[in-house]
């Protein structure tokens, strides 16, 4: 496994590196030594998956607060995704800003997210799958998401908007105090 650093502290990107042969290949996806030499989470209690139907559909953005605040860890198993994470820590000098990756199973990249970052992503095709290594037990009371198309961010999603949640579509204007 290859970690690039982001455009903020504590978020890398994950290059993974396959053996392959004629058969295909195999591919570590985590390994807690490698993760723990990074100075990254190593505990996952969640893993879970989700699927999307149609191209264009967004996820997210969400979060939870503490003292539920997650770490994840986020990779497109089928299809390609537009992943993106927006930085809401209070003292950080990125907060407010955000970045996109494409992630893929052509790429063989993965998302790590540090805890105070909101999480979402748009689907770059039909039929989408992606999995998530998470580091606390949803708790409902602690779940939070501001909306994909809040001005204060100002995200640009590679595609027109698709399906999204009622939900997500109303998530209220951030004011800086959602975390």
């Amino acid at each position: 496994m290859r970690f690039h650093k982001t455009n903020f502290d504590g978020a890398h990107v994950i290059e993974l590196e396959p053996a392959r042969d004629n058969r295909g290949f195999f591919v570590r996806t985590f390994c807690e030594r490698e993760f723990a030499q990074h100075g990254l989470h190593t505990s996952f209690v969640q893993h879970s998956t989700s699927h999307t139907a149609a191209r264009g559909s967004i996820r997210g953005m969400h979060f939870q607060r503490q003292p539920a605040s997650e770490v994840k860890v986020v990779s497109c198993l089928r299809g390609a995704i537009y992943d993106v994470v927006i930085d809401l820590r209070p003292h950080s000098p990125t907060r407010g800003h955000w970045q996109g990756f494409e992630l893929s199973p052509l790429n063989q990249s993965q998302l790590y997210i540090p805890e105070g970052f909101a999480h979402g992503f748009q689907a770059l095709v039909d039929d989408v799958e992606v999995g998530y290594l998470i580091s606390e037990f949803y708790t409902p009371e602690a779940a939070g998401g501001v909306r994909y198309n809040d001005p204060a961010f100002g995200i640009n999603w590679p595609l027109p908007i698709g399906p999204i949640s009622e939900k997500d579509k109303g998530w209220p204007d951030y004011n800086g105090s959602e975390i």
